[in-house]
């Protein structure tokens, strides 16, 4: 496994385009913490959104995972690049021929990308706690270290997409294909949503729980629901108002086996064709 491993960051050390969408990764969640934790002056009103409760424990588990997901295309990116730049510069060819076999060639891509969701859960763990302990209200052990659901399911997340993406690079063998079939799929699934949604107004017939939350990227969505409506400030504002959110914010139980059998499918595919493909 180690020498799998090592093969490929060998490979992504002298990848310039690999190193710099990494960096630019890991500071926009670094620059997304630093803007929400600075102190905006609005005509002598003195404004930080840091001292409303953002980072509050547990409640900073939840948005932290959920903004961060929006950041994971960047590593997608660097995945389907690494996968397709082997067909490009036929470095796939000259492993096999060096002895690497099939199925130790896609081995290395997936521990590539469960090194990729390790350092990414591992660094959004480190920026959260730091942030939390500096402005959370609640410091309690108990308190610190409830809802962690939330950082499996980040990691479950983006294990499932970058696997999508390993297919898809695989699949197509072109960076710019592989990541517009994504960006297509993304549509197709919008539109079936829309789709579905014509039918049960029109007919009664709720197809949302027995086919759209089957799809992967809806899956993946479903994992983390959005937080805003759970935060102290809009709730507030929604009883004033006289209304109410009655929603869960769970991670659901249904979407995790999903998003694991989806991995399972895409990592499965992706040998499919490696070893069925004539190099």
């Amino acid at each position: 496994m180690l020498r799998l491993l090592n093969i490929e960051l060998q490979k992504l050390k002298y990848n310039r385009s690999a190193k710099i969408i990494s960096i630019v990764y890991f500071a926009l969640i670094c620059f997304i913490a630093f803007i929400v934790s600075i102190e905006f002056d609005f005509g002598g009103v003195k404004f930080r959104v840091a001292d409303q409760g953002i980072f509050n424990f547990p409640f900073i588990w939840h948005f932290n995972t959920w903004v961060a997901a929006w950041l994971k295309i960047f590593f997608a990116i660097v995945i389907v690049s690494i996968v397709s730049n082997e067909y490009s510069y036929r470095t796939l060819k000259q492993n096999l021929i060096d002895g690497l076999s099939k199925r130790e060639f896609l081995t290395s891509k997936i521990l590539t990308v469960i090194l990729f969701t390790v350092i990414s859960t591992i660094f959004l763990f480190i920026v959260t706690m730091i942030l939390s302990l500096i402005f959370s209200d609640y410091n309690e052990v108990s308190i610190i270290f409830s809802d962690m659901q939330y950082m499996g399911a980040y990691f479950l997340k983006l294990l499932c997409f970058f696997s999508f993406c390993m297919f898809l690079a695989f699949w197509v063998k072109r960076s710019a294909f592989a990541l517009g079939f994504l960006g297509l799929w993304q549509v197709i699934e919008g539109l079936i949503a829309i789709l579905f949604q014509y039918i049960k107004v029109k007919t009664e017939v709720n197809l949302f729980e027995t086919v759209y939350n089957y799809l992967p990227l809806n899956a993946m969505s479903d994992l983390i629901s959005e937080p805003f409506t759970r935060f102290g400030a809009v709730q507030s504002a929604a009883t004033q108002l006289g209304e109410s959110f009655d929603k869960n914010y769970d991670v659901p139980l249904l979407s995790v086996g999903i998003c694991i059998v989806w991995t399972g499918l895409f990592i499965y595919w992706s040998y499919a064709i490696l070893k069925r493909r004539d190099l």
